[in-house]
């Protein structure tokens, strides 16, 4: 088992234009050489002069089943609220494949892709639910055991509505401080082609630089 804590610092753009803090966990559980479980838990909170300027949490769990090496099938559920960007709530599940192209030494390519079922509750008081498709990628480049760099990019696209997609985006790059702490830096871009309701931004941005701590 493993887990890694970050704390941040966090400057964001957008719909919420805010300096806040951050704070993230993903724990690992390795069932087997093929079964493992990721866990993931987030939230962001701010105020300005006694007023909530930003709110954002989310939980994660995710399976994945190792076929061989490179190949996988994953199942996953979670849920977020983030009234900043018009969802008040929404939840989700699905199940998808993935692949390893590249698995190191240095140099680490994975893709995924799958179908998930949403149900969105936004702050307008409307609700939507409906079937999405998923496709995510990431590379990794590892300088060192303990330092790295890498690029990640999340697309959701709602069958039944073409305009409603999203596109997530993460590039990140990790330093070694010594022990078991570390230094992130990172640079997320989430665009929502059809935000609810409409008067929203499309995109939001956050810089974060956060101190990580691994178990």
């Amino acid at each position: 088992m493993t887990d890694e804590g970050e704390i941040s610092f966090v400057n964001t753009g957008g719909n919420t234009e805010v300096t806040t803090l951050a704070a993230k966990n993903q724990l690992k559980y390795k069932f087997s050489d093929n079964l493992l479980a990721t866990w993931k838990l987030g939230a962001v909170y701010g105020e300005n002069n006694k007023v909530t300027t930003a709110e954002n949490y989310f939980t994660d769990l995710k399976v994945d089943y190792l076929f061989t090496e490179r190949l996988y099938a994953l199942a996953d559920a979670g849920w977020l609220q983030n009234r900043f960007v018009g969802i008040d709530e929404r939840l989700y599940g699905g199940l998808g494949a993935g692949y390893k192209f590249l698995n190191g030494p240095a140099h680490f390519l994975v893709g995924e892709l799958g179908v998930h079922y949403v149900a969105d509750d936004y702050t307008d008081g409307t609700r939507k639910d409906y079937p999405a498709g998923r496709a995510y990628g990431k590379y990794t480049y590892a300088f060192t055991e303990k330092n790295k760099a890498y690029q990640s990019l999340e697309f959701l696209y709602d069958f039944k509505d073409s305009n409603n997609y999203d596109v997530n985006s993460e590039t990140a790059v990790i330093s070694a401080l010594g022990g078991n702490l570390s230094l992130k830096v990172a640079y997320l871009v989430n665009y929502k082609n059809e935000p609810v309701p409409s008067t929203l931004k499309k995109t939001d941005t956050m810089m974060t630089v956060a101190l990580v701590v691994n178990y």
